[in-house]
């Protein structure tokens, strides 16, 4: 008898040790995302070992103790808390578990000053870099090792795990763009800042605001004041405008900053100028000032070139623009000058680069600023696409011979406006439809022939506004193609592959999702089902 309860004791521990076994393997068990399944695709992947759980035990860990290093470690905390409930409070005690957000350290001087380490084991995460902007990209790679649901703002279940192993990264471009156009359709500083979180998630670093064109002129200036409050009233269609004060421009740049992004300001001239030629009657050729306009059409404005107080105005404006903007940069504009003679627009960029150089900063112009003379360190972007002459290349890329650096925007791959298909009901389609596997499919080291890959000085994806009104628009068309530009931007020459990052893209599909972004959802995308 006592061998028969023995025997039926064994067999319900047995039992119920199974059933443990068994939940365990359900989703308490599931595996982690793979080390190497990021956007952008990372420069080293070494997976292995035993994955880290988050947990509520769990801190955030800041040994340097700059001021930098720990926003960049309350940053971490912010996205973390919200979904896993736990604590995790952030410290700058050292100690070989939990989260650590490591500068300096063996080996980083390599990273440069974006690239991060990150290891990944039983105790412990570690990101190193060289300096704060690598500790926030490594922790955008981090965001997206952990589970989708992370991006919800509610408390969802675990776990909570991240796969062990380490990666090295360091990006290819030291300029990786997004622009904005906030001319055509007004956006206010939050639908910015929105903006910015999204880029950051992608390591893109610099956002070019469109600041002024014909449609509207968004920031207001102290030595030209109707600019902002007559000249930005309207837009696109007649809705009523909008400007950003100082105030506004110096809290999205600081903003920006916190995500390290540098603003790179853009006054359109000496064409799409039409809010200041209505704004101002003087800059105009005959005194007269033009009405104010909402349409869509391009090419019909120009400032008066010959008049002295045109370039009183270039002066105002670059001085008061340079004076808020940390960043290098400083566009210029130049494209589509249909209505100024040659010799009257290679005189205007003679003029207005030095204007750009005396208040500090380097001039970016569209790349029609090369049939102009790029002054010395200029940049010129080009938007050219299949159509574009052959002329138009080849003075493109003799300018880059000559050491003018080149930031690659091809209108056909790298324009978020761009319809994705006949069917898109937002956007323009003037250089073709741009799928998402044509967005993400070209070298930028090779794709201007005759241009050497060492001019290249980064990649940017401009999303103009004539049909965009809202961030659910600008999300639309900006997700999925806006990785893949981003990647273009970081990740190796080698790391490039279509048919593998289609899987990386899927995989992003739940965390918007998740995160509440409006997103296309291509059919070239194996998403997964809702």
């Amino acid at each position: 008898m006592r061998r028969r309860r023995l025997f039926f004791s064994l067999l319900l521990l047995t039992v119920a040790g199974l059933g443990t076994s068994a939940a365990s393997a359900r989703p308490s068990a599931a595996a982690p995302a793979p080390l190497g399944r990021v956007i952008p695709a990372p420069a080293s992947v070494r997976p292995g070992g035993t994955p880290y759980t988050l947990d509520a035990h769990t801190r955030i860990r800041v040994p340097d103790g700059s001021a930098e290093a720990r926003r960049v470690g309350a940053y971490l905390a912010g996205v973390l808390r919200p979904a896993t409930g736990y604590r995790l409070p952030v410290t700058t005690k050292d100690g070989r578990d939990g989260i650590v957000l490591r500068l300096g350290g063996p080996g980083t001087r390599a990273l440069g000053a974006e690239g991060y380490r990150l290891s990944s084991g039983a105790r412990a995460v570690t990101i190193s870099a060289v300096r704060p902007a690598g500790l926030f990209h490594g922790v955008q790679t981090l965001r997206q090792l952990l589970p989708a649901s992370l991006g919800r703002r509610t408390e969802q279940p675990g776990p909570w795990r991240i796969a062990g192993g380490s990666i090295a990264d360091t990006p290819r471009y030291a300029y990786r763009g997004a622009m904005l156009d906030v001319s055509r359709h007004f956006f206010t500083v939050d639908q910015v800042k929105r903006y910015i979180d999204q880029l950051a998630m992608y390591k893109i670093n610099k956002l070019h605001l469109h600041l002024s064109d014909d449609q509207g002129w968004r920031i207001a200036l102290k030595s030209w004041p109707r600019l902002a409050t007559y000249g930005g009233s309207t837009q696109v269609g007649g809705g009523e405008g909008g400007y950003y004060t100082k105030d506004d421009y110096r809290e999205i740049v600081d903003y920006a900053a916190s995500r390290y992004l540098t603003v790179v300001p853009e006054i359109d001239m000496p064409g799409h100028t039409n809010a200041a030629l209505a704004s101002y009657a003087e800059l105009n050729c005959n005194g007269q000032a033009p009405p104010l306009y909402t349409g869509t059409n391009v090419g019909f404005s120009s400032l008066c070139v010959p008049k002295k107080v045109t370039y009183d105005f270039v002066d105002d404006v670059v001085r008061e623009i340079a004076a808020l903007t940390p960043g290098r940069y400083l566009h210029i504009g130049g494209d589509e000058a249909h209505s100024t003679s040659h010799d009257d627009y290679v005189a205007f960029m003679d003029k207005v680069q030095p204007v750009v150089a005396k208040y500090g900063k380097t001039a970016i112009g569209w790349h029609q600023l090369t049939g102009a003379h790029p002054a010395k360190g200029a940049v010129a972007q080009y938007w050219g696409y299949d159509a574009t002459s052959a002329a138009e290349r080849k003075q493109v890329a003799e300018a880059a011979r000559n050491g003018t650096g080149l930031i690659l925007s091809p209108a056909d791959r790298a324009y978020l406006d761009m319809k994705y298909d006949k069917d898109t009901p937002l956007g323009l389609h003037w250089a073709g439809y741009v799928s998402v596997q044509r967005s993400y499919d070209w070298n930028p080291g090779t794709y201007l022939d005759g241009a050497p890959g060492n001019a290249v000085v980064g990649v940017e994806a401009p999303l103009w506004s004539e049909t965009l009104s809202t961030s659910a628009h600008i999300e639309y068309m900006a997700f999925p193609r806006l990785p893949g530009i981003a990647e273009l931007g970081w990740s190796p020459a080698g790391t490039h592959d279509w048919p593998s990052y289609r899987e990386r893209l899927a995989a992003q599909g739940p965390r918007w999702d998740a995160l509440g972004i409006h997103y296309f959802r291509s059919p070239e995308v194996p998403w997964p089902r809702r």
